[in-house]
């Protein structure tokens, strides 16, 4: 577990970089106050300040990697040694992937990662909901999933995210500990045809795992269901987010649709195993 002095220079330290860089960093908060396991977080303080700081966070046998500096401290090498501390972690875990998530508009992300061996993997626009008008969802209903849900969660998972059913089986097991997330399932007419799910956390709702099945795609279900949290996340007077892959065009369509608004777009970068720095 994160001490309250970790998190609070986390939190001091990323809004000095955004107000710096005018960018917004996706830490995945919701993951780091919940953290159960201290090796998977990387600290350089000064003086009690915290100067530099990198993060892992697995999903399946995938970690994703961020991290920042703050500006004063940059080009001085602190990152670098963070990132050969993490090296040999995702090595002991193993981890079969590790994907950099940098600001697609932070020109020192850019730069640290040209000189690295990796290479630019997808996008995602982070995406905010502004208040329209939304339509009537009549034709679905949503539930809270129950434990007997695992086996369609975790198929429909890896169908839809490109997944190895064991990969999605560890990531459902790894999200049950999450006690601020709900999980949903769609149906219609009593059929189970999709999920999503959303953490409230601090002001926001974070809508994740959203999937319909192949079979009920293109027929509307999907906007109503979307429509669905977004009417019971308002009451909350929470900011309601998503992330999307850039090259979805059909879900960025749909998304624009029911009023969400591109933020900033994060940047994916799959480090060469075989080159990396040991």
């Amino acid at each position: 577990m994160l001490t309250a002095k970790q998190l609070k220079g986390i939190q001091q330290l990323q809004q000095q970089c955004e107000q710096y860089d005018t960018i917004e960093l996706k830490l995945n908060w919701e993951m780091l106050r919940e953290r159960t396991d201290d090796s998977l977080d990387f600290f350089v303080f000064r003086d009690e300040e915290l100067i530099a700081y990198l993060a892992l966070y697995g999903f399946g046998s995938t970690v994703e990697v961020c991290g920042m500096v703050t500006p004063e401290e940059r080009r001085n090498g602190h990152f670098t040694k963070l990132w050969h501390e993490a090296q040999q972690v995702i090595e002991d875990k193993g981890f079969k992937k590790v994907l950099f998530n940098a600001p697609g508009t932070s020109e020192s992300a850019k730069g640290w990662m040209s000189v690295q061996p990796c290479d630019y993997s997808f996008s995602e626009f982070h995406m905010h909901w502004h208040a329209k008008e939304l339509s009537e969802t009549a034709d679905i209903a949503l539930r809270t999933a129950v434990p007997e849900d695992k086996s369609f969660e975790t198929a429909l998972d890896a169908e839809a995210f490109s997944l190895s059913l064991e990969d999605a089986e560890s990531y459902y097991s790894e999200r049950l500990s999450r006690v601020k997330e709900q999980r949903y399932i769609i149906e219609s007419g009593g059929t189970a045809l999709g999920k999503i799910r959303v953490t409230r956390s601090y002001n926001e709702s974070y809508i994740s795992g959203f999937a319909i099945l192949a079979d009920f795609r293109g027929k509307g279900y999907g906007g109503q269901a979307l429509q669905w949290i977004v009417q019971h996340e308002i009451p909350t007077g929470n900011t309601i987010k998503l992330d999307v892959e850039t090259k979805n065009e059909n879900a960025l369509k749909l998304y624009e649709r029911i009023g969400f608004v591109q933020q900033e777009r994060q940047d994916y970068y799959e480090v060469l195993r075989n080159l990396a720095v040991k």
